[in-house]
């Protein structure tokens, strides 16, 4: 490893400490959080698109993001540990098969769209199990064993209704 290398990777350890940046590929929508100086006032402006293309490169490694504004496709390649970056959102994990998406340039209206990845979680982390079902009505900070119960309580609640369902049909 010569000198160049090492300084990189030197600088590579302090860009990736400072900056959480989370874990996406081509294909996932993003929200990108760009600083924009204009004058003396710095604001923070929003970029939404699909990730089109990743370049694994290190310090210089980079990613583009296109959208469509008014009709127009807007692509912008931006270097991942830019200063300029404050913030990195996933909005959707888009489910593709190439990892490099300049077919969509071609595209557009629904031929232009990604579907979206379906993610399954699985139930032995109680944390992710709990957040999964939490739309049924059990709060966040119950265990696993909670989680079942609560799971077969459902259930049998379901069987409950259809039995009655079938009663009141059969006295008809």
């Amino acid at each position: 490893m010569n000198i160049l290398e090492k300084f990189e990777k030197d600088q590579l350890k302090d860009l990736e400490s400072d900056k959480k940046l989370p874990t996406f590929n081509s294909g996932d929508t993003l929200k990108v959080h760009l600083k924009v100086k204009e004058g003396e006032k710095e604001r923070i402006q929003i970029f939404e698109g699909v990730c089109i293309a990743r370049k694994n490169a290190g310090i210089n490694s980079s990613f583009t993001v296109r959208k469509i504004s008014y009709g127009e496709g807007i692509e912008r390649i931006l270097p991942l540990f830019s200063p300029q970056i404050s913030k990195i959102e996933v909005a959707k994990t888009g489910s593709v098969r190439r990892s490099k998406l300049y077919y969509l340039r071609e595209r557009s209206g629904k031929s232009a769209r990604i579907a979206e990845k379906n993610v399954i979680n699985k139930l032995s982390n109680p944390s992710t199990s709990a957040n999964i079902i939490s739309n049924k009505g059990i709060p966040n900070n119950k265990t696993s064993e909670d989680i079942a119960k609560k799971s077969d309580d459902l259930k049998n609640e379901s069987i409950k209704s259809e039995n009655k369902q079938k009663t009141v049909d059969e006295k008809k």
